[in-house]
């Protein structure tokens, strides 16, 4: 690794700015609201994946199968998506990212407003997920780059939690507008938000080495040196229970519901909604734990342990109430979001781990590698269904996910107050 001679905006604090206006800059402030938009058209197929399929005539056990190979395709594109925007957010600049990938999947979900098949469907839900991949990588990014190190866990808690609430947002517009009218307010304030980031200003870090002759952006110096992959691999794999949960535990909640036992109809939107509104307020707290405790490693490990308590509680739901509600599940999913609420310092930790010339390659990538390998794990929780039951195949999938994230982050470097100023040697 080759120090680089750069200064960070971030300084903004030691030239005499309060704490506050450290924070709520200009590049939190944009990519918080260009991540809730973002969040807002993610988690929007979910929540009217019913409707919706309903609408194109699909019935019966093919609402659950059609829905796994949409959310399949747009989990595809999202890898597709984290590769292409990454690469050219080290090579062309952390705005490239936010404002290409904006107009993407805004146009894209506009688009899906007008779907009359499956098959057209699919292809604009892998178009949205590519366009879906960038938001996020680029705007913690940029944010970790342009803050002090001692207090730029907060700006990206702030990017996080803001973000995330969206989900909340398309729930309500789903119960109050047609699902194909929710795709249209979706692509809107998509395009909207492009007139704030007109202002924005590029990262102090990346603008003093990109006229440099330095290897940027090379995805595939991931793989060639032994410990960067190995390191990388951990960045993504410590994120994998967070996509089983919203992916499949909560996504298909109307299907484990009955399979509890829940006499009474579980809304699978608004057990999302109630699953995001705990994934906002855990990456509020988780972001100012680390800065409380001053440690990245500590919050994961504690909440990782709180998520494997949570999921084992939602698979007793049916065996430890007598007569489970519909309620009872919404509030499961409430704790499942909150224990799953580490997505800002997951993200932040990728961030964190590599130099100013891979860093939004690895953190544009690494989040939607965590998303893609839904994937698999939709794959595998069908493979299971048959032999072990609905449950069952829940339960297997979700300790896998906690397995593996538990390994990869013993072999995690502690990050908290790390210098970025740095190249890979590459």
């Amino acid at each position: 690794m080759n120090p680089v001679n750069t200064q960070s905006s971030g300084n903004a604090m030691q030239e005499g700015k309060g704490f506050s206006s450290s924070i709520f800059n200009a590049a939190v402030i944009v990519a918080a609201l260009g991540y809730f938009v973002d969040i807002y058209d993610l988690v929007l197929f979910s929540i009217v994946r019913v409707p919706s399929l309903k609408g194109l005539g699909v019935a019966g056990g093919q609402l659950m199968s059609d829905g796994l190979f949409l959310i399949n395709m747009q989990m595809f594109g999202m890898l597709v998506g984290g590769v292409f925007w990454g690469i050219l957010g080290d090579k062309k600049g952390r705005l490239s990212i936010l404002f290409g990938s904006i107009i993407t999947y805004s146009l894209a979900n506009i688009a899906n407003g007008f779907v009359t098949s499956i098959e057209m469907y699919a292809v604009l839900r892998f178009i949205a997920g590519v366009g879906l991949a960038g938001e996020l990588g680029a705007g913690i990014t940029l944010v970790v780059e342009v803050m002090p190190k001692e207090i730029r866990g907060y700006g990206t808690m702030i990017v996080a939690g803001v973000g995330v609430s969206g989900a909340v947002l398309a729930y309500y517009v789903a119960e109050m507008f047609d699902w194909r009218n929710a795709y249209f307010i979706g692509g809107g304030l998509g395009l909207a938000l492009l007139v704030l980031r007109i202002g924005v200003y590029e990262s102090g870090m990346f603008s003093n080495i990109k006229d440099e002759k330095t290897n940027r952006g090379d995805f595939f110096s991931l793989f060639t040196d032994r410990k960067r992959f190995v390191r990388y691999v951990r960045c993504v794999l410590v994120g994998a229970p967070l996509w089983v949960v919203v992916g499949i535990l909560v996504t298909f909640s109307p299907e484990f519901a009955v399979a509890m036992g829940v006499s009474e109809v579980v809304s699978g939107g608004r057990a999302i909604m109630f699953c995001y509104v705990g994934i906002t307020l855990g990456d509020f707290f988780t972001g100012y734990l680390s800065q409380r405790l001053q440690s990245r490693k500590k919050v994961l490990f504690t909440f990782l342990v709180f998520d494997s308590l949570c999921i084992a509680a939602y698979f007793l739901i049916g065996k430890v109430i007598a007569m489970p509600t519909a309620n009872t599940v919404y509030f499961a999913a409430l704790m499942l979001g909150l224990s799953s609420g580490y997505w800002a310092i997951f993200v932040t930790v990728a961030a964190e781990q590599f130099g100013t010339n891979l860093r939004a390659t690895v953190a544009t990538t690494a989040p939607n590698f965590v998303r893609g390998s839904l994937v698999p794990m939709t794959w595998l929780f069908r493979m299971f269904t048959p032999g072990l039951g609905l449950i069952g195949a829940g339960v297997a999938v979700s300790a896998l996910a906690m397995v593996i994230a538990f390994i990869c982050l013993w072999g995690l470097e502690e990050t908290f107050g790390k210098e970025l100023n740095y190249l890979e040697t590459i």
